[in-house]
């Protein structure tokens, strides 16, 4: 009876000495690599190029920056959850902790800067426009007159146009990009307009390569930041994570590997863009 009691005992305590080995040899690996943490990046779910998720896959321009960026920090790819991080939302998760970092086309405002930080940019997009493949009639917002145009309910990209370009443009609406698309190539409206980053990546889709095409010539300038907590120290680190990217010739594969396909150029002008210095 007495075995019986201590046997418990003594499988107890080498267990415990166990974990007690394995703790000191595992938090030793962490602080030099980084890769027993995980870390919460938020992106868009549904920006085909930019932020995708089909399945348990996860594509995009944003989610290869953000994948290079946080193995820059010592995060390996397998320690990187993913979050979908709505436009509406993004301050929120932030000021939350919901998510470490966000890379969701998000551009840097004096606005959002009251409340969240932001290192970066890692791209500098404009507006633009999506037609058909073949039209040579449309090659800037000022040609929109008249025309039919289609953006998201709500968005401010076609009310821009309305007022500052083509005031007698048709608006359409509808819940997302796609079917505003779609709307194109079944030749309901003339143009789609949004970032165009974002329209690049939908061009670049299977189902529309060949059917339409990014003009070219943007009408606004969006700095997309990587959008950080307000108290966090890792601006300086992403920042020298960002320039390596671009200085190892990786910026310029993932954007062509990403958005390509579309034909699409960025704006070189502008970018790479040189991280701002952290506030």
């Amino acid at each position: 009876m007495r075995r019986g009691l201590l046997a418990p005992a003594l499988l107890a305590s080498a267990a415990l000495a166990l974990a007690g080995c394995s703790s000191d040899d595992d938090s030793g690996d962490d602080s030099s690599s980084g890769s027993g943490d995980s870390i919460k990046i938020g992106i868009k779910f549904d920006q085909p190029g930019l932020g995708y998720k089909d399945g348990d896959t996860y594509t995009g321009f944003d989610v290869d920056v953000a994948t290079y960026v946080a193995g820059k920090l010592g995060y390996d790819a397998d320690k990187i959850e993913w979050v979908q991080a709505p436009s509406a939302n993004r301050e929120n998760m932030l000021s939350g902790g919901q998510v470490d970092m966000i890379f969701a086309t998000y551009s840097i405002t004096d606005d959002r800067k009251k409340v969240v930080s932001f290192a970066g940019p890692y791209f500098v997009a404009g507006q633009d426009l999506l037609v058909a493949a073949d039209d040579t009639s449309i090659t800037g917002p000022e040609d929109l007159e008249g025309k039919n145009l289609c953006s998201v309910t709500g968005s401010t990209s076609a009310q821009r146009i309305k007022d500052d370009y083509a005031s007698g443009t048709q608006l359409l609406e509808q819940p997302g990009y796609a079917e505003c698309v779609t709307a194109l190539t079944a030749g309901q409206v003339d143009a789609v307009t949004t970032d165009d980053i974002i329209l690049a990546g939908l061009a670049a889709l299977p189902a529309n390569e060949g059917k339409v095409k990014v003009v070219g010539n943007p009408f606004s300038e969006e700095n997309y930041g990587v959008g950080i907590p307000k108290d966090s120290d890792k601006c300086e680190d992403i920042n020298t994570a960002i320039q390596a990217m671009v200085d190892d010739g990786t910026w310029q594969k993932l954007l062509d590997k990403n958005v390509g396909a579309s034909g699409y150029k960025a704006n070189e002008k502008l970018n790479p863009p040189k991280p701002a210095a952290c506030a």
